[in-house]
């Protein structure tokens, strides 16, 4: 269940952090109320996750997985380039969420 939870915080942390972009500084009201309510959300569902995922562990995958995703959007729909370093810092953080799973997430 811990990870079903993270799951939904990771998700919620991304649909946020994407409402984000179209905000243009906080000036816009419905996409300023989806990033607060998906952070909202976020924290209370990995709030969730620490009662039976190590806070390391959960942190570090909602946070990895949470960048990787950001990434990953603002290349494919938000038009912003793809180097070199980017598909590297990608990779990179997909292997330390899989060392940490590896490494016994409890």
């Amino acid at each position: 269940m811990g990870y079903l939870l993270l799951a939904g915080a990771i998700a919620a942390e991304v649909g946020a952090t994407t409402a984000m972009k179209y905000t243009d500084g906080f000036s816009r009201l419905v996409p300023s109320l989806l990033t607060v309510l998906g952070y909202v959300v976020s924290f209370a569902l990995l709030a969730q996750t620490l009662r039976t995922i190590s806070v390391g562990t959960a942190y570090a995958i909602w946070a990895g997985a949470g960048t990787a995703a950001i990434a990953t959007i603002g290349i494919v729909f938000l038009g912003e380039g793809m180097t070199v370093a980017k598909a590297t810092g990608i990779a990179l953080i997909i292997a330390g969420v899989v060392v940490l799973n590896l490494g016994g997430a409890h």
